[in-house]
């Protein structure tokens, strides 16, 4: 039995074919939105998501223009190039859609998350959060004796990095609130 395992749903490739087949590669990608703010927008979108089984790794939706009824859905997720074509176009299609821009492709852009930590520690450990901390300029936002809770604004790897780092000393709970994002530039 050979130790090769094949992901369902993927194509095996020669060993000696080296190009990468890129309708093969996942790409990671940033989707802004622009949607009239009404009751069942969002779970529109969602659904589309839902129905076709793409996944979403991230999502932030907020009011932006309180004259226009506008609201941002900022959707982060994954999928081959096809893929993500057909999400984008599925989700311009939905009629309280109004714009879809792929960040990722489009250009520059800026991309923001804000996470809450909770750390228990004492002593040392306690020390070492709070160097930690300082270092990626978290905030402490609450302290009792055996714990804190940080506060960190940064991109999705700067979080994750924070993240692995208060593992060992004594990661207790996080809570995370997705991408923001905004292209770059005047346009």
């Amino acid at each position: 039995m050979s130790a090769l395992r094949i992901k369902k749903g993927s194509t095996s490739h020669s060993a000696y074919n080296l190009r990468p087949n890129f309708s093969d590669v996942v790409e990671t990608h940033t989707l802004a939105m622009l949607v009239e703010n009404e009751p069942g927008v969002l779970a529109r979108v969602i659904g589309l998501f839902a129905g076709r089984g793409y996944n979403i790794e991230s999502l932030t939706v907020a009011e932006v223009n309180h004259e226009e009824n506008l609201s941002r859905i900022t959707i982060v997720t994954s999928g081959t190039p096809q893929v993500i074509e057909q999400i984008k176009a599925q989700v311009g299609r939905i009629v309280p859609v109004r714009d879809v821009h792929d960040l990722t492709v489009e250009g520059p852009s800026v991309e923001r998350e804000l996470a809450l930590f909770k750390v228990s520690g004492k002593g040392e450990h306690r020390i070492e959060a709070l160097r930690m901390a300082e270092i990626f300029r978290a905030n402490v936002v609450d302290s009792t004796l055996e714990s804190f809770v940080f506060e960190i604004t940064g991109t999705p790897e700067k979080i994750d990095a924070f993240a692995d780092l208060m593992r060992p000393i004594g990661l207790l709970e996080m809570a995370r609130t997705g991408v923001a994002a905004l292209s770059r530039g005047a346009e």
